[in-house]
Formats: structure tokens, sequence, C-alpha cells
């Protein structure tokens, strides 16, 4: 009877998501934005971000910064006062003078709603902490890097639970690790590398409490928000919320987790597969195969930032284009990569972006991960005909990926355009020439699950493909070989891909495999050791080229914490150590060729 009533549940809540998800808004494809992104608040701090960037100019202007404002009162007595500050010229530009004043008599500063909080299961040097680290200056550098977690433990403010109409940042019932710098407030998928290395750490109650904020998003908006703020309710990020809760599970046996975790992956597994995301590719044998896409709700500039977007869009000049860029922008930042020649039509003109008309490997990847971990989650907890359902979708998703993406001459999986673009139709038919056969980190990531990377001749192949690919460089694997000036390109270098990709070498039991695994960990422990030691910090990407080197492109400046960089050094050490005689400094340049066939 249990099991039937979670299966009957399972059915109600996916029934409900989808009928949330499919309001119309165009008579095309069914779609639902949520109204929360453009509250009153929301839209008078884009006013502030617009006036802001007219008064000081664009050096160093992160338009994040305005609409990441607290209110000191009311928002209509705050509006009044902007509206009386005086004007000149036909842009009406605000005095730098009136300007600051006006923000330091109204508003608090950016980040005060989130108050420093001592995690109370940090220790300066955990028991059992990194057994295979036996360089001493390796070691010392690892705790250091341990004790960022201390640094970048917040709690919501009381000010924020009492008054959440003053603040853009959602309340959360937990302590929350945010990622660094500009970034104030929880992210969704920075949080599975956080974790990774909140359990290296012992830090498992930490752990535990950034689930427990995640399941509370989806409690709350039905998916888990790309962060914790209220203009970020338009979107998610890449689906690893089953993938946290399986890696803490796998190390406290935490049944209560699961059990509390459960009807939301349910949830959000619903989301992934409602109208908007999902497409039905028909393969040459006429089999239709449903796969998911990045679409955000959402077609207006971003407001974290509006100017920006406003700017990109002014080469349109009809507002149905602008509209469907503005979805293709906000629907590249729910992927993460925001931004990359990834999803471009033209490679060389952001304006192209078509997030919507591809569907991402690594999407499917994720939520192909989600699939087996609810699998896993419903066997713990005796749930049977849940388990062999969802393991029944996997299986079809993975038949899913290989039937799409996988390219047999490059020995990775692609990329797939749609031929119809975002329209919705009920499916279209597979053709060659639609896999973008440009080099992504991305083609390698199912690598990361164990449905192929059990598969060693599979693996072979893809290993040697990664090789000769030209991703692997001195300092690790860049995310395309297009230098853009995008972020998400050549020659930057990310900690979650280095990570995803060196596990799945690492995890496949193929010797060279686990070899190459090691190899690329050693470089980016390596290039995240001597930039810490030149700069103090732990960065948000880092350019592969040249050992220490952070990353920079993209519409803001390179920043520094760094939640997953933090996560992923102490995973790799964890895993791989580091003997007491093998160098850590960087003495000489290595030379980008670091792999027998790499271009």
């Amino acid at each position: 009877m249990a099991q039937q009533n979670l299966n009957l549940f399972s059915l109600s809540l996916l029934s409900l998501v989808t009928m949330t998800l499919t309001k119309s808004l165009s008579p095309k494809c069914s779609v639902r934005g949520p109204a929360v992104a453009s509250t009153p608040l929301v839209t008078f701090l884009e006013r502030v971000q617009e006036t802001a960037l007219g008064t000081f100019g664009e050096q160093d202007f992160d338009p994040k910064l305005y609409v990441d404002l607290s209110l000191k009162s009311n928002l209509s007595k705050t509006q009044k006062a902007f509206d009386e500050l005086p004007r000149s010229g036909e842009n009406g530009t605000v005095t730098v003078k009136d300007l600051k004043v006006f923000i330091a008599t109204y508003f608090d500063d950016a980040g005060d709603d989130l108050v420093y909080y001592d995690p109370e299961d940090f220790f300066p040097e955990p028991e059992g902490f990194l057994p295979k680290v036996k360089n001493p200056e390796v070691r010392s550098w690892a705790l250091e890097v341990h004790a960022l977690w201390k640094n970048l433990s917040r709690k919501v403010s009381d000010g924020v639970l009492e008054h959440s109409e003053l603040h853009t940042l959602l309340p959360l019932p937990e302590a929350v690790v945010v990622p660094g710098s500009r970034f104030r407030e929880v992210y969704y998928w920075d949080s599975y590398w956080v974790i990774r290395g909140l359990l290296a750490s012992k830090m498992y109650t930490t752990a535990k409490a950034i689930v427990t904020n995640l399941i509370f998003l989806v409690d709350t908006y039905g998916y888990v928000l790309n962060g914790a703020r209220a203009y970020y309710t338009n979107r998610s990020q890449p689906p690893l919320l089953s993938a946290m809760v399986y890696e803490i599970y796998n190390r406290t046996c935490d049944v209560e987790l699961v059990r509390k975790a459960l009807p939301a992956l349910l949830e959000e597994h619903a989301f992934w597969n409602s109208e908007i995301h999902k497409v039905t590719i028909q393969d040459a044998q006429g089999s239709n195969h449903n796969l998911s896409r990045y679409y955000a709700m959402w077609n207006k500039p971003r407001p974290e930032s509006s100017t920006i977007d406003k700017e990109s869009a002014s080469k349109f000049s009809g507002n149905s284009e602008k509209q469907q860029f503005y979805r293709e922008v906000a629907s590249a930042a729910e992927s993460g990569w925001d931004f990359s020649t990834r999803w471009m039509r033209n490679t060389s003109e952001f304006s192209t972006l078509s997030t919507t008309s591809i569907l991402p490997v690594d999407l499917n990847v994720y939520i192909l991960k989600m699939e087996q971990n609810i699998a896993f989650f419903a066997n713990v907890l005796g749930h049977k005909s849940t388990m062999e359902s969802f393991l029944e979708a996997a299986e079809a998703r993975k038949n899913a990926i290989n039937s799409v993406f996988w390219n047999d001459e490059m020995g990775q999986w692609l990329d797939y355009r749609l031929a119809n673009g975002p329209i919705c139709k009920e499916s279209e038919t597979w053709q060659a020439c639609n896999q973008n056969q440009n080099a992504y980190a991305s083609n390698f990531i199912p690598l990361w699950i164990d449905l192929f990377r059990s598969d060693a001749v599979l693996v072979e192949n893809v290993m040697r493909s990664l090789q000769s690919s030209g991703l692997v460089h001195a300092a690790g694997i860049a995310t395309s070989l297009i230098n853009s000036g995008q972020q998400w390109d050549f020659p930057n270098g990310w900690a979650p891909l280095q990570h995803m990709i060196v596990e799945g070498l690492l995890r496949s039991g193929v010797k060279e495999a686990r070899s190459l695994a090691k190899d690329i960990a050693v470089r980016w422990i390596k290039t995240n050791y001597n930039g810490y030691k030149k700069t103090g910090a732990m960065h948000e990407k880092y350019d592969v080229q040249k050992c220490g080197a952070f990353g920079g492109g993209g519409e803001y400046i390179p920043q520094t914490g760094f939640g997953w960089s933090n996560g992923v050094v102490l995973t790799f050490l964890e895993e791989f150590g580091w003997p007491e005689d093998r160098s850590i400094e960087e003495k000489h340049p290595k030379p980008l060729v670091c792999f027998k066939g790499t271009k």
C-alpha cells in the first residue's frame, strides 16, 4: 500500500507541475513565466541600476550590485525620493554626489541581508582530513582552503525574514555557503561542488543544510532556482540536487534526508520533462527519443544584467525579436554556461544566441543521473515500482543520448541543434548535419555516468578523442577551442568540468583513463595552488594555458572566493593525495602540449 501511495503521489506531482507550466504565452509553445521575478522592488532597482550606469559610467560598473541592495524604508518613500533627485540633460543624468547620497540614505549595502555564520561542524583541522596529502606545503594550503568554508558561510538576516518586501534576497530556512565576491547568495549548481568539498572537510551538517534550502525552493516554486534572489525565479540551473543528496547519503546513510528529498526530486524531474523543456527526436530507424533543453520562462532583460541585455538587444529593431533574444540570454544563464559560443549560431556574433534551439549533452546527462538517483532512493525507501519506472526512464534517456548525441567518427557526444528552432513541435527527424562538431568540454561529460563509463571500449575511444581534441592544456581542460571573449570559452577552464571528466575517467576502471584522470587533476591542483600563492585567493575560473593564471572574459570582472573551486581542489586532494616528494611550486612554465596527440 505504501508503494502504491507513493506512486499515486508521484503521478500527482508530475501532473501538477506539468499543468502549472503549460499556461500558454504563445500559440505554438506552452510556457508559464513566474511573475515574482518582476516585483515592484526589482523593477525599481532596475531603474536605479540604469541611472547609476549613466552617472558612474561603464568602468568597473556591475549592474548586479544595484538589484542586490536592500531598502532601509518602504518602497514608495524610496521611489518618491529617487524621482525627486535633480536631473540634467536629455537623459536626466543625476550627479555623482547626489546619487551617492541617495544610495547611502535609502539603502543598506548589498550583502548586508546575509550575516556571517559560524558553522557548528567546522574544525580548523578535522579528524581524518585528507589522509593522502603528505606534502607539508600542500597540506598547509589545503587547510587554508578548508578554512574558506567558514569565510563563505552565511545566514539570512532577521530583517529579510521579518520584512521580505524590502529585499530581493529570498528567505531560506538554513545557513548557506555562498560562492564569493559578487555572488552573495546561494547558487544551484555551484552547490554540488561546494557540497563535495564540505564532505571532504567532514562538514556533513552544513552540506545537509544546503540541500534543505534547495528542497525549500522546490517546495515553494516547483523547481530549484538559479539562485536565491527574487530576480532568479524565472529560471533554474543544471539539475544536480539528486546528485547532492546521493553524495551526502553515500557518506552518512541518512535515510531521513532521502525521505525528505524524494518528493522534491520527483517534482524537479517533472519540471525538466514538462512541455517547455521536452523535445522529441525521431531517429533513422523511426524510433522516438525524448530529450530536454534549457528554456527560461522569461522574455525580458535579466534584472541583474538589465543594462547589458538592453545594449545587446539594441541590434534588433522589432520587439518580438528582442523578446526572443532575451529568452535566449536567460536560457543560456539557466545552462550555467553564460556565455559561450556553444549557444551561438554564429560563433563571432553574440546576438545569434539560440540556446532554446539546442539539445545539450550535459543537461540530459544530469537528468539521466537524476533518474538513476531517484531509482536508487526509491529502492532505499522500499518503493519498488517507483524504482523500476525510473530505471526504465534512465535506460530510455541513455538510448536517446547515444542515438541523438553520439558521433562515432569523433568519439564524442555532440549537442544537437533543432531544425525547427525554439518552436515546439510533436517531433522532428534526426539529421547528422545538426550535430555541433565544435569541441567543447561538455562533449565528454557522459563519462561521469556509470552507464557510459562501464563500457571499456567506449571509454578508450572517448579518452583518445579527449587527448586529441586540443582541449587538454598545461593547466587543465579548456571549455572550448574558440577564444570569443566569453567566459565559457577558451582559454578558461572551470572546476566543475575538470571534476566531472576526471571523475568519469577515474571510475571507468580503464588503466590509461585513470592515469589521464590523475594527470589532469594534478595540473588543476597545481594551477589552483600557484594562483593562491600569487594572489592570496581561490578563483572562479583559470586560464588553462598558464599554471597559476586566473581566467577572464564575460560581463563581469574575475571573482574570488570561490565555492566550487575550493570544493573541487579538496575533492581531488582527497582522491589523489599529494606525495611528500612531489613538487607543487610552478618554477618553469609548462609547454601547452601535454599529452601525445594533443593539438
